[in-house]
């Protein structure tokens, strides 16, 4: 929590819909520190177990929760205050949990009487999109907002942290790797530091009647490229691997020939997103309306990659950021 923020959640219940993964660790410890009750909800609330040492004694609840089960919902809502929406996926029936799932909690938070429901989207939600994944982002949107107008949406783009998995997965290749293959190196997005987007999440919840119904697109404070991002990964782990940057039509078919095997590199998918970038449109409101200045990535990327130099911290000195 930034410097001389109050505890402006002070005793107010929150449900996390989908709260056991990465963003919603580091949003739990956002909530609790600004004085908030956490409702944890999950398909498998085992894996919430992590976030209730994070808070104080009875200030983190854990719920088992489906949102294809609209019972469930109904259950997990009762006396909360405001919902935070979480769920996604890449795989299966999208359109169950990121379409028709949406609809579902906006119908239960509408008969359960919650007072603020922030959904995390994605940039790049789009209803005419060839990609499943974009287009019941978008038509989630939708559909949560026709069963409870009131709905806060919020669209970051690629989130990173110390424990994330993308800048960890890159970096991981790096250190194992002498010659890594670079797919869409020109593809530009605005990578997100996690904390910031849980800051922007605990600003629309303190504030909730002021956000209604707004859509804001959540994204760093620079562009990066896929090749640049790697490049810069290498150079704060101390390597200096052979970086091939494979043009557009070669990535394309390998993603086309591979992408259906377990563990493949790239999906189809995956490379029609990747292809597309990950910016902000300009066309919403961004992190100043929510009053988050956002912090770059360079910040944090030396320190970082400490543990997969050779030496790892008996290695060369770490600049201090």
């Amino acid at each position: 929590m930034g410097k001389g923020r109050t505890r402006d959640l002070e005793g107010r219940l929150v449900a996390l819909i989908g709260g056991s993964g990465f963003f919603g660790t580091h949003l739990a410890q956002e909530l609790l520190a600004r004085g908030a009750r956490l409702r944890v909800c999950s398909r498998h609330p085992e894996r919430s177990f992590r976030v209730k040492p994070l808070g104080g004694l009875g200030q983190v609840q854990t719920v088992a929760v489906d949102v294809t089960k609209p019972h469930t919902l109904a259950v997990a809502l009762t006396g909360v205050d405001a919902v935070v929406n979480l769920v996604g996926a890449f795989g299966g029936n999208l359109d169950d949990v990121q379409g028709k799932g949406l609809r579902r909690l906006g119908e239960a938070a509408t008969a359960a009487g919650v007072r603020a429901l922030v959904h995390i989207s994605a940039i790049g939600a789009d209803a005419d999109s060839d990609v499943a994944y974009a287009r019941t982002k978008a038509e989630g949107e939708a559909a949560l907002l026709a069963a409870y107008p009131a709905a806060t949406i919020l669209r970051p783009s690629i989130l990173f942290g110390e424990d994330d998995k993308f800048i960890n997965m890159f970096a991981g290749l790096i250190a194992r790797l002498p010659v890594l293959p670079v797919f869409a190196p020109d593809a530009k997005f605005q990578p997100l530091f996690v904390d910031d987007a849980a800051e922007a999440v605990g600003n629309v919840l303190a504030a909730p009647a002021v956000h209604a119904g707004v859509t804001y697109e959540l994204a760093g404070p620079e562009q990066i490229t896929m090749g640049d991002l790697n490049r810069r990964i290498a150079r704060a782990e101390g390597r200096e691997p052979l970086l091939v940057e494979l043009p557009d039509a070669l990535s394309s078919v390998i993603a086309t020939a591979t992408g259906w095997l377990p563990g493949a590199p790239l999906t189809r998918d995956q490379w029609a997103l990747l292809q597309k970038g990950n910016v902000a449109s300009g066309a919403l409101p961004g992190l100043a309306a929510l009053g988050v200045h956002a912090r770059p990535l360079d910040l944090f990327l030396e320190r970082w990659m400490v543990r997969y130099r050779k030496y790892g911290r008996f290695g060369a000195k770490t600049r201090l950021a």
